[in-house]
């Protein structure tokens, strides 16, 4: 079609894509095609660059009327984008106009349990979540960039006997580093980045372990019972739809101990059941398949050979803690328990300077100090860590920026003597 060409042309022009997303307000009726006109309109007149972030909207009493927030998103992901900043000339935009959804997750249960949750997509409960997701490598770029060629290659017919791609990805590392959130905040991105061409999107999670049960002839009906309802959700070609596996090593466990003769042989049943109703799902344009293992070492070998991508999630480097906490800082700030605010230099002009002090009079080289003592915490925790620095050793309701690298710096060493206890009794 004539949009696809264009689309086309605009990869490999010289512009660089920026995307913009825009929520609607639920009382929002002007017409989205004069209301993408007019966001396009306010962003090329009112700034002479794009970086990532929100967007002031109050001037405008129109856009005011209908958006619930303007933002500029994954500029950073752009390898041509110094600095994380595209000047207006440059920019190719690309808005996306959504509704979130605001209902939250929909169980589906067989008796006592639970088979899986059910979101609509794009929804509220992961608005945001994708910004505060951060790596070391481009594990996000990869895995965007991945999932759109997939659909790409789908849309183009391209023949799959010849070609194979079977849509399903899987991430694994350890426990903690934010595995299972980056794959809904990458369905919720999918969902909005392709909202002019599905209607709705779904996201279906399913816990691995959840489904064997100790009773594995009644598992082997859940397995087959949850897969007729996604399949049912996918007759929808206008529905994108995210179906999300947590803990596959469970499959491992449950053929070993079948094998072993720990477990009965309907575990092998199960197993497989599972398998070919994944293998049935790349049928389905409409379809993609996220899955995260904490075990490594514990993949079922037949499971591993499905996934086009296995993208290793590990714990977060100097650099990536950095902008972690950094984060948490801008926030506290935002909310006034730091006070005065103050500009956090970029990790890029930090991480090159060594000789990082606690006793440093620029604030950014000491958090960044901070960040070099963290090493080998999760993401997970190193989001709570600012939290136990004011509640354990800041003791105020509001401090400055250097009170509290102190009090940040203090919480690192209590944690870390803590884990090497705990290490040194577990011997």
């Amino acid at each position: 079609s004539r949009q696809e060409i264009m689309e086309l042309d605009s990869e490999f022009s010289d512009k660089i894509q920026v995307h913009v997303e825009a929520v609607l307000l639920p009382k929002a009726s002007t017409a989205l095609a004069d209301l993408k006109k007019r966001i396009e309109s306010f962003l090329t007149t009112r700034h002479a660059s794009f970086s990532n972030g929100a967007v002031t909207i109050i001037e405008d009493s129109f856009l005011s009327a209908n958006l619930a927030a303007l933002r500029i998103c994954d500029v950073d992901l752009d390898d041509r984008v110094p600095g994380g900043t595209v000047p207006v000339w440059q920019a190719e935009l690309h808005v996306h106009i959504v509704q979130l959804d605001t209902e939250g997750a929909a169980d589906e249960s067989d008796g006592d349990i639970t088979s899986c949750q059910i979101w609509m997509l794009p929804s509220k409960d992961f608005d945001g979540l994708w910004e505060t997701l951060i790596y070391d490598m481009d594990v996000k770029r990869n895995l965007l960039d991945y999932a759109q060629t997939a659909m790409f290659f789908s849309d183009r017919q391209v023949d799959p006997n010849i070609i194979a791609w079977n849509r399903v990805v899987l991430l694994h590392g350890p426990p903690g580093t934010g595995k299972t959130s980056l794959c809904k905040a990458l369905a919720h991105k999918l969902s909005i980045r392709m909202s002019e061409r599905y209607r709705s999107g779904q996201l279906v999670e399913v816990n691995a372990h959840s489904l064997f049960s100790k009773w594995f002839s009644e598992s082997g009906k859940l397995v087959n019972k949850l897969f007729d309802t996604i399949r049912e959700f996918l007759d929808d070609e206008e529905t994108f739809v995210c179906v999300l596996i947590d803990e596959v090593e469970s499959l491992t466990a449950a053929r070993q101990s079948a094998l072993s003769g720990q477990e009965p042989s309907d575990a092998i049943r199960v197993v497989n059941a599972l398998l070919t109703q994944i293998d049935k799902l790349k049928e389905r344009h409409n379809c993609m398949v996220m899955t995260t293992s904490n075990i490594t070492a514990a993949i079922d070998l037949a499971f591993v050979d499905r996934a086009d991508i296995k993208q290793y999630i590990g714990h977060p480097s100097t650099p990536a803690i950095y902008q972690i906490l950094r984060s948490c800082i801008l926030e506290l700030m935002r909310v006034g328990i730091i006070s005065p605010q103050e500009d956090l230099k970029d990790v890029s002009l930090v991480a090159s300077q060594q000789a990082a002090s606690p006793a440093s009079p620029d604030n950014s080289i000491r958090l960044y100090h901070c960040a070099s003592q963290a090493q080998g915490f999760s993401g997970r925790f190193l989001r709570k860590l600012p939290f136990l620095a004011h509640s354990m050793f800041l003791r105020r309701k509001t401090a400055s920026m250097s009170m509290f690298c102190d009090a940040l710096l203090k919480a690192i060493k209590a944690e870390t003597s803590a884990r090497s206890h705990e290490s040194i009794n577990g011997k």
